[in-house]
């Protein structure tokens, strides 16, 4: 991880208060989807994914942390990015940081500069996208090398790209999954479909696993939580761009939002500048959108889990970026 400069005290204390919310659920639970079984003198758990009948051992893992960061929109949700995430990392410790990218490059798609930036620079363990994967062409090739970038995996198959990938830190195994919806939105197939093959492939290959859901209806969205429960870590809503009142873990042991929010500028209309988006709602017609630049914030998404691969908690992160 690099930064342009070192965090100080009072920066880390100052977000510190400003993360510190109610918004943080957690719970206990007797039993669960998922079989676990504790290995004598050993804090770890030998973990098996319950899909169907069948229970597939993983290995050991532990408890983790995961760091998702929504939807990041243009340079303003960039800077936010890189001057927020090195204190969340020293305040929250967390053992994988995720990114949703899709509007990364001026509000739409991603290139592969910055590609390398949030992977290289930022130390970001993955990329997600969305609707927008495809706007820029260059980045196409890198789609298909890049192992930790993820493209919605219910899009026409052939595309540049996959839609699910296990990224590994200190042992531990992440698969983070993304999916599209297809209520008002365009895709190849049905994400429950989808996401039922997906977790049928990666069983034995993963501790836990993240899903993305970049979907805008927040009923699909929500019938997508109760599906995958108890079989992923986290389902994790993202497009909106508008932060969703509802985190909390499932019963099954699954941190669920309907949408995460964005990592840009507040101070315009889900990122673009407001003063066009006015005048697109009030003249009903074409206006060219520029990325807005007042009010930069990070919304994101602090899960903890434990080492069966089960959410124990859930936190909204709404941190606005210094200066």
């Amino acid at each position: 991880m690099t930064a342009t400069s070192s965090p100080g005290r009072a920066e880390i204390d100052t977000l510190r208060s400003a993360t510190r919310s109610p918004n943080r659920f957690t719970r206990s639970r007797a039993s669960s989807t998922g079989a676990a079984s504790l290995r004598p003198g050993s804090d770890t758990v030998a973990l098996g994914w319950a899909i169907g009948a069948t229970v597939v051992a993983v290995g050991e893992c532990r408890a983790v942390k995961l760091l998702f960061v929504g939807d990041v929109v243009g340079s303003p949700g960039r800077r936010a990015l890189r001057e927020l995430l090195p204190l969340l990392r020293d305040q929250h410790q967390p053992d994988f940081v995720v990114v949703n990218g899709e509007n990364a490059a001026g509000g739409l798609g991603i290139t592969p500069k910055i590609v390398r930036e949030l992977l290289d620079d930022l130390a970001v363990d993955a990329i997600t996208l969305g609707n927008h994967a495809y706007h820029h062409r260059e980045v196409y090739e890198l789609l298909d090398t890049e192992d930790r970038i993820v493209r919605p995996a219910n899009y026409p198959k052939g595309n540049p790209g996959r839609g699910f990938t296990v990224v590994e830190r200190e042992g531990q195994r992440l698969c983070v999954v993304n999916l599209s919806g297809i209520v008002f939105v365009q895709a190849a197939r049905t994400p429950f479909a989808e996401v039922d093959a997906i977790l049928a492939e990666v069983r034995g290959r993963a501790d836990h696993v993240l899903l993305d859901f970049h979907a805008e209806a927040t009923s699909e969205k929500i019938a997508m939580g109760w599906h995958v429960d108890g079989r992923v870590t986290a389902c994790l809503g993202t497009h909106t761009h508008v932060p969703t009142a509802d985190a909390r873990v499932l019963p099954g042991g699954t941190a669920y939002v309907t949408d995460v929010g964005m990592t840009g500028a507040r101070g315009g209309v889900i990122g673009v500048r407001r003063d066009q988006a006015l005048e697109r709602f009030r003249t009903m017609m074409p206006v060219k959108f520029d990325t807005a630049e007042d009010d930069p914030w990070l919304n994101g998404i602090l899960v903890e889990a434990d080492a069966g691969g089960h959410a124990t908690g859930v936190e909204q992160i709404l941190v606005e970026a210094p200066g």
